[in-house]
């Protein structure tokens, strides 16, 4: 796989040129700070074309952008439905956090199936979040104040940025990174450890749902050459070789890892809004043209195209 024109030769990478793709974003309705719909209209704002909408467990952010009633998407704005899954399990044991990230694209939304394993992941979200704010409580550090009136219905994909934004909120931590670095990060007052579907459950789902999965923002997979093996004997179908933390060295070997296993490359912003506007996220992440014309080429073939 040839080098991205323009791009640098080392060193952070700085984008050449506009990308006018993101296949990693997440909303309010998991751990982002955008509403799905303000999500939209930041990424068409800054020149997106496609975007995949990437929540935590939920597809609930999608749904509301193509439900009945929803206003008219963007012109020129292809939305993708995508979902990203924490696995954990002895794979991941010596991983930060004990887990894989792993995002679906192109999953079919009405897969009731996939819904029922989502549902169970976001219940063991609720549970751990529940028991993290009993931890930071005989802690002193409460922060039940700041999450009153949060919604935690079903379809509510609760995450550890949320804790962490009401930690900052409190007085309790100067930043979300201060928070997970002294509080709520592994080994810290506040941490719980994440129950969750392993990483061969999490791909087996994604590929019965019609999704295409990929692995995201995984830096040290060049160095971890039998995990990658074994995931990609499980059913892992592509890679991010492109994210807003790479800089030019590692695109470079993430590239190498996609091309040993006939990965489909991606990327994206994995954008939150805690370290600023999308605007921002995008115009510090390249997704080059030809990454994102592959990648809507693989979904193309999904079996989940017809159903969107």
């Amino acid at each position: 796989m040839p080098r991205d024109r323009g791009a640098p030769v080392s060193g952070r990478l700085v984008p050449p040129a506009p990308s006018r793709a993101d296949f990693h974003a997440h909303t309010l309705r998991s751990d982002g700070l955008l509403d799905p719909f303000e999500l939209v209209a930041a990424a068409a704002a800054a020149g997106v074309r496609t975007l995949a909408v990437t929540d935590h467990d939920t597809l609930a952010g999608y749904r509301e952008l193509v439900g009945p009633g929803a206003p008219a998407l963007p012109t020129g704005l292809d939305l993708v439905p995508g979902i990203e899954i924490n696995a954990t399990g002895p794979n991941a044991a010596d991983l930060p956090d004990g887990e894989l990230h792993l995002v679906g694209l192109g999953v079919n939304p009405g897969d009731e199936r996939f819904e029922a394993l989502l549902g169970s992941q976001r219940g063991a979200r609720r549970r751990r979040f529940e028991r993290m704010l009993a931890r930071l409580r005989e802690a002193g550090m409460p922060v039940d104040a700041q999450l009153e009136g949060l919604g935690r219905s079903d379809e509510a994909s609760l995450g550890r940025p949320t804790i962490a934004r009401a930690l900052v909120e409190a007085g309790f931590a100067a930043s979300v990174s201060d928070a997970f670095d002294r509080i709520v990060g592994p080994g810290r007052p506040g941490y719980v450890r994440r129950e969750a579907m392993g990483p061969g459950d999490a791909l087996a789902a994604i590929r019965t749902a019609g999704g295409l999965p990929v692995l995201a923002h995984f830096a040290t997979a060049p160095a971890r050459p039998a995990l990658v093996r074994d995931l990609v004997d499980a059913g892992l179908g592509g890679i991010e070789i492109h994210h807003r933390s790479f800089d030019v060295a590692t695109v470079e070997r993430m590239r190498a890892v996609a091309a040993r296993h006939r990965l489909v490359p991606s990327g994206g912003t994995d954008f939150h809004g805690d370290e600023g506007s999308y605007a921002e996220a995008i115009a510090e992440t390249w997704v080059p043209d030809a990454v994102a014309e592959e990648m809507r080429t693989a979904l193309g073939r999904m079996p989940s195209a017809a159903a969107r």
